[in-house]
């Protein structure tokens, strides 16, 4: 078995004359891997480049992959992801994965940023303000889940209101109104973070269904997981689909 013209020629996109050493010890694995990722998997579908690798990127980071993670980010950018999307996807992973757990990823993404001679710090993305923040992360809850959402930053039991506030001015109020990426790239990429985790497949379902309602819709999410499927293996992207089709069925 040997490589496939396609998979050469996505891993030539990918990494511009760049011969993987794994040819030479685990070419039987590499054959496989590549023709499987780079042509059976890639050439499903009609997703394009960018939003592949914003996808894979999020993933990575979800299911821990630093090394992956480190070499993947100069062939996103060869497929036209920019610098500050990477940083956009870095950021809002904090918010679902924990700082203890992205902080090597920030780490990785300032290096190769670095080496690739972009000059640190981006261009700031921010539109919020302490004054700002809450009012602004309830709103961008509302704009994604529904006007169920309107005054949820003070429900719930007295004890444990604050998270819920937390919920809205942190999560949404300090992320996901920032610039860089718009709502469905930020639902979609919050999509691979839960399903590339696992563990939290109640919130997998709620965030399929948010990214239903702002139009990233089944058949997209979907091809989300088939795209990242060689990257966080099969039992996960199997809960992802189930989850996909849970938040369809709601939906009906």
């Amino acid at each position: 078995m040997a490589i496939t013209e396609n998979a050469r020629r996505y891993h030539e996109k990918m990494f511009p004359g760049c011969v993987s050493k794994f040819l030479e010890t685990d070419p039987e694995f590499i054959e496989r891997f590549d023709n499987f990722a780079f042509d059976e998997v890639a050439g499903a579908g009609d997703m394009d480049g960018r939003t592949r690798f914003m996808a894979i990127l999020a993933a990575l980071l979800g299911c821990q992959g630093i090394d992956e993670f480190r070499a993947i980010i100069p062939a996103a950018m060869n497929f036209g992801v920019t610098p500050v999307e990477l940083k956009e996807i870095v950021y809002q992973a904090v918010a679902y994965l924990g700082i203890g757990r992205v902080f090597p990823f920030l780490k990785a993404a300032n290096e190769v940023l670095e080496a690739e001679g972009i000059q640190l710090p981006l261009e700031g993305q921010a539109t919020t303000t302490a004054e700002n923040r809450l009012q602004a992360g309830e709103q961008a809850q509302i704009d994604i889940f529904g006007e169920g959402m309107r005054g949820f930053a003070q429900s719930g039991p007295e004890e444990s209101r604050h998270i819920n506030r937390w919920l809205a001015d942190n999560c949404f109020g300090d992320y996901y109104t920032r610039k860089g990426l718009d709502y469905r790239q930020r639902e979609m990429i919050t999509f691979c973070f839960l399903a590339a985790q696992g563990g939290c497949e109640p919130q997998l379902t709620s965030h399929a269904a948010a990214n239903m309602r702002i139009g990233n819709d089944k058949a997209f999410l979907i091809q989300v997981v088939s795209q990242c499927l060689p990257f966080i293996g099969y039992p996960r992207s199997l809960n992802a689909l189930r989850c996909v089709n849970d938040a369809a069925g709601q939906a009906k």
